[in-house]
């Protein structure tokens, strides 16, 4: 698969393992693409597990089995409804309502879901991804209605509520030796965990059953307690204050999400927490100390440019400002920004702001005032004005598809204060000036491109203390490409070409099957190591490794049977403080 087919499927979530190459007996029309990709599949969604009766069947319909039906539901939530959408009426992929597919007709749907597209479909066919079998269902499939999945409203979400250890019967004080402030929260994607990690001795200090494949871990702003939520929209609450660190309330807030995050602004530490799903398409607000749903709001409604109804617009990020008691929230297919006023939330005020379609994530400046984010298909940053409320600019950042993470705030020797991100479809890391009283010439204009090690990166990472800005690459179809990374110093920004040191993390890792992927620099507190995930397929060896930020030399690995397919990693003290 290409970089470009890659990084369209990369909307539907991170990767696994895929099956044997299996190639299609037909006669391959010109210019689509017929690469392996690269010995991994993605899979975004836990909507495929959900168990949905065929459509009411009209004249006409093709004839499937119900395990032929199940089989392509699968399929498609898994590969196919990020670019299409859940409800198949289109987001970065085009609309494939019946209305559509069946003026197609089905040889049109089966060769194209063989073979792709230039314009990013990826070649399920010829890749190996799918059989002949799964593609001639597959577009039987598109030609039935689409199947629907259930709402989760407040008495589902009541209904999953555990509230597993009460406020009154947690410690009043801390119970452990436990450093927490650089304590590490690493996902354990495939079994269903995140393990604890301590900063300086590198010892797993506990395990934590949670969702599927967690997404993001997000601290309290006192630093108690940890949030985590998975793909399958399952948010643990854990204590880290308790003896063991441990779950003591959970809750699933639908089928599928991706955000959580807790209230920061002084008054408010630690009294709302939020999650947002992209499945069905809605956040809730929840009480900080229990996850107790105190409110559920859909995302549903006009796209902001076209003023056309979406059924289905997704929750991405969610950041807490420092500035005001408010959310911001990203909503991918309608592109709106929406600041979530959290100080009476029976009367709740929520400010739209109207920005770029498909929005992702992002992250902060140096001041914690302006929010930056990627609308990724559209190949643009937005940037928020948090004190005052308002968008500030709306710039393309020169790259295909860009995917900063939370990106990376430098202080460039000619620039000043700039912010990073770097792209999926290609090579390119765009520096972002953000100092519009400093250096008013330079804000919010993409001031310089670097190149780095290849497309298929997913994360960039710096630190206030640190003269180094490390660019990852997991997703390149080079082995050796996706288990390096690109490091460049700042304070040699200023050349006319600037040049990188290459780092061989997954060499260093020293894991001999597989091919594993290097993901997601995190610093320690200090700031003077950065680990690097070594993500390999679950039933082989993984590890993280961490190197010396000084002398970007190789300091530690870290091993053990129990980090089955490390990926995403979070300092206690750096995610809180939203140091990046």
């Amino acid at each position: 698969m290409s970089i470009s087919s890659l990084t369209r499927s990369v909307a539907v979530g991170a990767l696994l393992s895929l099956t044997a190459s299996i190639a299609v007996a037909q006669e391959k029309p010109a210019d689509h693409g017929d690469e392996a990709s690269a010995a991994y599949q993605p899979s975004m969604t836990t909507l495929g597990q959900l168990q949905l009766e065929i459509p009411g069947r009209k004249p006409g319909d093709p004839v499937m089995t119900p395990s032929e039906y199940q089989s392509s539901n699968q399929i498609y939530f898994q590969r196919c409804a990020g670019c299409h959408g859940v409800l198949r009426k289109g987001a970065t992929g085009k609309a494939l309502t019946t209305d559509i597919t069946r003026e197609n007709g089905y040889e049109y749907l089966r060769d194209f879901i063989t073979y792709g597209s230039p314009a990013g479909m990826p070649n399920w066919g010829t890749s190996g991804d799918m059989t002949e079998e799964q593609v001639d269902a597959m577009a039987r499939y598109l030609l039935l209605e689409p199947a629907v999945p259930p709402e989760w409203g407040m008495a589902e979400m009541r209904g999953s509520w555990e509230l597993i250890v009460a406020p009154e019967d947690r410690p009043a004080e801390k119970m452990n030796d436990i450093d927490i402030d650089n304590l590490f929260s690493v996902t354990l994607r495939d079994a269903g965990q995140v393990a604890l990690i301590d900063g300086a001795s590198y010892e797993i200090k506990a395990i934590i059953d949670t969702g599927y494949a967690v997404h993001i871990s997000r601290i309290s702003a006192s630093g108690r307690y940890l949030f985590v939520i998975g793909r399958d929209a399952l948010v643990n609450m854990i204590d880290l204050w308790m003896a063991e660190p441990a779950t003591v309330a959970k809750i699933k807030v639908g089928s599928e999400a991706r955000s959580v995050e807790t209230s920061k602004f002084k008054g408010y530490e630690d009294k709302y927490a939020i999650a947002g799903a992209y499945w069905p398409p809605q956040y809730v607000i929840m009480d900080g100390d229990t996850l107790e749903p105190l409110k559920i709001k859909s995302t549903r409604g006009m796209i902001f440019d076209t003023q056309e109804f979406h059924p289905e617009p997704r929750v991405a990020a969610i950041v807490a400002s420092h500035y005001r008691p408010e959310f911001i929230v990203n909503v991918k297919e309608t592109g709106k920004i929406l600041l979530v006023d959290y100080s009476d939330i029976k009367n709740l005020k929520v400010t739209e702001i109207e920005a770029e379609r498909f929005l992702h994530d992002g992250g902060f400046d140096s001041t914690k005032r302006y929010f930056l984010t990627a609308a990724n298909a559209r190949g643009k940053i937005a940037v928020i004005d948090t004190k005052e409320g308002e968008l500030t600019a709306l710039l393309e950042s020169e790259g295909e598809t860009p995917h900063p993470g939370r990106g990376a705030n430098l202080n460039h020797p000619v620039y000043g204060p700039v912010w990073a991100t770097s792209h999926l479809g290609d090579d390119t890391v765009a520096l972002i000036g953000t100092d519009p009283e400093g250096n008013p010439d330079n804000a919010w204009k993409m001031v310089q491109q670097l190149y780095a090690l290849g497309g298929g990166s997913l994360f960039v990472k710096s630190h206030p203390t640190s003269n180094h800005l490390y660019v990852d690459a997991p997703l390149n179809p080079d082995a050796e490409i996706s288990a390096s990374v690109a490091v460049f110093k700042v304070d040699e920004l200023d050349q006319e070409e600037p040049e990188y040191t290459v780092l061989p993390i997954g060499e260093w890792a020293g894991i001999a099957e597989g091919q594993p992927r290097v993901v997601q620099g995190e610093y320690n507190q200090a700031g003077n190591e950065i680990w690097f995930s070594v993500w390999n397929g679950a039933n082989l060896e993984s590890a993280i490794v961490v190197v010396d930020d000084k002398t970007l030399e190789l300091k530690h690995v870290i091993k053990d049977e129990r980090l089955v397919t490390p990926t995403g990693k979070f300092n206690v003290f750096n995610t809180r403080s939203d140091v990046y």
